[in-house]
């Protein structure tokens, strides 16, 4: 099982969670379930690398992420954030 972190946020109604070593996100109603869904984004695509190890990854870089938390506004979110540690 390897450690990721996780950034959460809300949009709108929902959750997003943003894993920062793969740029992969899960959403959900709860932050419970887009951290879940998450963790299926990433075990599908740790799954895939074993048959094809060719698959592009990289981690989010700052840019990536300051659009992550500002995507509906051009103003920094003032919405509480969240990191989390996610094993998958």
């Amino acid at each position: 099982m390897k450690f990721y972190t996780a950034v959460l946020r809300r949009s709108g109604s929902n959750w997003v969670a943003l894993c920062l070593e793969n740029g992969l996100v899960g959403q959900g109603k709860s932050k419970e379930t887009a951290l879940a869904r998450l963790k299926e984004a990433i075990d599908s695509i740790e799954d895939v690398r074993k048959q094809e190890p060719d698959v592009y990854s990289a981690p989010v870089s700052i840019g990536e992420l300051h659009e992550f938390l500002t995507v509906e506004s051009h103003d920094p979110s003032l919405e509480p954030l969240e990191l989390r540690a996610l094993y998958a």
